[in-house]
């Protein structure tokens, strides 16, 4: 009975933050335990500070999966997951920033600007080559 009321107890802590933060959801495995209000404290500490740093006037939530309980600590920018073995607050707060870093810039936008980059160092001489 008591097992119960644990598991329903932490299944509405996880939904309370999925609705809370539209755009972070909480994946853990192997009983890997993590205080969910930390989470969303962090989560939305870590979206404020790039929101600042780069004088964002919208709000910025990145879709976050965290999934703790991985076999190694990585981003897995396609699923949008920050996968980490054990809860570390410094490894998810890099992780949003990453990603929330990712959103301020589209696929795009990104190829744009890298052949913009080859293009203008294509454009350069050297000036011991003007002098030939």
């Amino acid at each position: 009975m008591m097992n119960a009321l644990k598991f329903a107890i932490s299944l509405l802590a996880l939904a309370a933050v999925g609705l809370a933060q539209d755009g972070l959801t909480i994946d853990s495995r192997h009983k890997e335990r993590v205080f969910a209000p930390e989470v969303e404290k962090i989560y939305s500490s870590a979206c404020s500070v790039v929101q600042r740093e780069f004088d964002i006037s919208h709000p910025l939530h990145p879709r976050v999966r965290l999934v703790l309980g991985a076999d190694k600590n990585e981003i897995w920018f396609a699923g949008r997951e920050i996968r980490l073995t054990k809860w570390d607050r410094y490894a998810f707060a890099q992780g949003v920033v990453w990603l929330a870093f990712e959103d301020l810039m589209p696929s795009q936008q990104r190829l744009n600007i890298a052949r913009r980059a080859v293009s203008w160092a294509d454009s350069t001489v050297e000036i011991k080559r003007l002098k030939k």
